[in-house]
């Protein structure tokens, strides 16, 4: 039997997508995203509230960078979601993270968060609050990587957000091989 739970956000799993900008006067800035995910092979789209500061940096600058949130920086990754940057103006410096200017766009990446994708605004949505980004590049830390030079995802250990019990829990475990399992059953 099933249990109903109406109209609910309950789409597993949900990145923790850590969004890095430029504020006004240069100081990186970033703000944890859970409602993300890729519009295309070069695009992705996220929700992102107006008031944010962050959108008013991404308007700003057209241009922002998307980190996947990791296992082990759990703790300044939930910060960023829960202090707003038009709050608290050392709201970076609490993280502990370091800012690495994005050589494709206007955006900072994080060097302790090993992925990002650096992305240009193509559109903004005030009514949907729906930011659509054109990725220019994905740039990941070779600490990530495998001998054949792809990111290995139990060595980037990203989490991802149960929106229902308000945990990140941590991906990583290979279960099979995308097209190739299913046909066996052909």
């Amino acid at each position: 039997m099933r249990k109903n739970f109406g109209a609910k956000p309950l789409s597993f799993p949900q990145p923790v997508f850590i969004i890095g900008t430029y504020n006004a006067d240069g100081t990186p800035n970033a703000m944890n995203a859970a409602w993300g995910c890729m519009a295309d092979s070069d695009k992705i789209c996220i929700v992102v509230s107006s008031s944010h500061k962050t959108m008013e940096n991404i308007k700003l600058r057209k241009a922002f960078t998307v980190s996947m949130a990791t296992k082990e920086q759990v703790v300044p990754a939930d910060f960023v979601g829960v202090v707003s940057g038009n709050d608290d103006a050392h709201k970076w410096e609490k993280t502990g993270w370091q800012a690495e200017k994005s050589a494709f766009v206007d955006a900072p990446l994080i060097a302790q968060l090993p992925m990002a994708l650096e992305c240009e605004m193509l559109s903004y949505d005030e009514e949907t609050c729906r930011l659509v980004g054109r990725i220019v590049n994905v740039s990941a830390d070779e600490s990530i990587l495998v001998e054949n030079g792809k990111v290995d995802v139990a060595k980037l250990r990203p989490i991802t957000y149960d929106s229902m019990n308000h945990h990140y829990l941590v991906l990583g475990e290979k279960v099979g091989n995308a097209f190739q399992d299913g046909t066996a059953l052909k």
